[in-house]
């Protein structure tokens, strides 16, 4: 079984009852994972099961801290002794040292994992802002959107991808870029 396939089957016992919605985006994120393979050649695989694991910290059974991207890579470590490429794009995908900030885990989350390489963590990054929370493809200025207004302009994830919104964009844009390139 590749690591992909492990990393479906992961998430989906993991999201697929507890959070349908959440299953439902992670699916529409690893789709989008796989339509990169002709930019990432060998890593594609690595890049599809961390979109399958982006989320998991949701779980319900996973929640510890309340920040997904270290709780769900913390169970990658800690329970799956997962390999440490996929540890860190989950820990730190989609610009989420702004959100560790805003929840005073910066710390936690830099000192236990490190980053992971610029364009694996952008690719990852480019498939999550642009899938929406059911699965389907978004802009990025769609998707940055979608969460300002399921969060509202107060929440900290909120004031989190306002911060990230640079760093979001500037992903999408070089795996574009990327994208372009290859055609």
């Amino acid at each position: 079984m590749g690591q992909a396939e492990w990393a479906h089957d992961l998430a989906k016992d993991l999201l697929e009852t507890t959070l349908p919605r959440r299953w439902a985006h992670t699916q529409g994120v690893a789709a989008r994972a796989v339509s990169l393979a002709p930019i990432l050649g060998d890593e594609a695989d690595t890049l599809t099961a961390a979109a399958y694991l982006h989320d998991i910290g949701y779980a319900p059974s996973l929640v510890a801290t309340g920040f997904h991207p270290l709780d769900g890579a913390r169970y990658l470590r800690d329970v799956h002794r997962a390999d440490d490429t996929l540890c860190r794009l989950v820990a730190h995908h989609s610009c989420a040292v702004n959100e560790a900030l805003e929840r005073s885990l910066f710390t936690e989350l830099t000192t236990e994992f490190d980053e992971e390489r610029p364009e694996l963590v952008e690719a990852l990054t480019y498939c999550d802002m642009t899938t929406g929370p059911d699965g389907t493809h978004l802009t990025a200025a769609e998707r940055l959107a979608e969460i300002h207004s399921r969060y509202g302009p107060e929440h900290l994830v909120s004031r989190s991808i306002t911060a990230s919104t640079p760093c979001i964009l500037a992903a999408v844009r070089s795996v574009e870029a990327a994208l372009s390139a290859r055609a």
